[in-house]
């Protein structure tokens, strides 16, 4: 998957691209803040802090993905797993995940490990998958690709679709004033049929789907891209959760 999230680094990105814009606005980054970026991936959000003015860390587990945000800059990058990684004491003001945060294989270690990262007050902001019965764009893969079929279980990019398992998740590691707001807006696969059906074919879900090794699933899945064509590129209904909390002042 990392090779597969460095290689369509740029679509990986403008795919969430209205999420995204009202993930940044919830974090509202202030200059002079000390940020950390969770699961950054190839580092744009990591960037966007550091162009807000704020001294940003992203990081991630993946080697490539961080070889790929050092290439292109603008902040600081390091790998990490945020479960076991001794992050500073109180070092940090905002911890910031956008779609990362959902693959903690033991998540309350993770958040218990970012609480003890921020500074007494600090807020966290993560941006999330809601659960996967409510995005369009699972349903336009299974149908294409495994039709007629059960789907596997929900993967990990899912975990945190559950308010209340995530509210009480981060109520126990020491969170406060944990909030939810829904995001309604279309994720994009790419610019057309046959970058969204190359760019799908990576993905862990759509490859989980294919186990059955029915020769007929490219075609239909190009084919469901082609109906799901517009001037803007291949549109699939999606819906997120911003996630915001504050960490518990002594």
């Amino acid at each position: 998957m990392s090779e597969h999230r460095v290689r369509f680094a740029a679509l990986f990105d403008a795919e969430v691209r209205p999420h995204n814009e009202r993930f940044r606005a919830a974090a509202a980054v202030q200059p002079g803040e000390d940020v950390l970026d969770v699961g950054c991936g190839t580092g744009e959000s990591t960037r966007e802090a550091a162009q807000a003015g704020a001294t940003a860390l992203g990081v991630d587990v993946s080697e490539q993905a961080i070889a790929k945000a050092r290439e292109l800059g603008g902040a600081s990058f390091e790998v990490a797993d945020v479960q076991t990684h001794a992050f500073p004491a109180a070092a940090f003001d905002v911890v910031l995940s956008r779609f990362g945060a959902m693959f903690f294989a033991d998540p309350a270690a993770a958040f218990a490990n970012l609480a003890r990262a921020l500074r007494p007050g600090g807020r966290l902001v993560l941006l999330v998958w809601q659960e996967r019965d409510r995005n369009e764009w699972y349903s336009v893969l299974h149908d294409a690709v495994a039709p007629g079929t059960t789907p596997p279980p929900a993967g990990p990019h899912f975990s945190l679709g559950d308010q209340s398992h995530t509210d009480a998740l981060l109520r126990g590691a020491g969170f406060a004033d944990v909030e939810f707001t829904e995001l309604r807006e279309p994720v994009c696969y790419g610019p057309d049929a046959a970058t969204a059906c190359e760019f799908a074919l990576g993905l862990k879900d759509v490859q989980e789907l294919f186990a059955g090794g029915d020769p007929q699933s490219v075609t239909r899945l190009r084919d469901a891209f082609a109906a799901h064509e517009t001037p803007d590129g291949v549109m699939l209904g999606a819906r997120t959760w911003i996630v915001t909390a504050r960490l518990s002042r002594a």
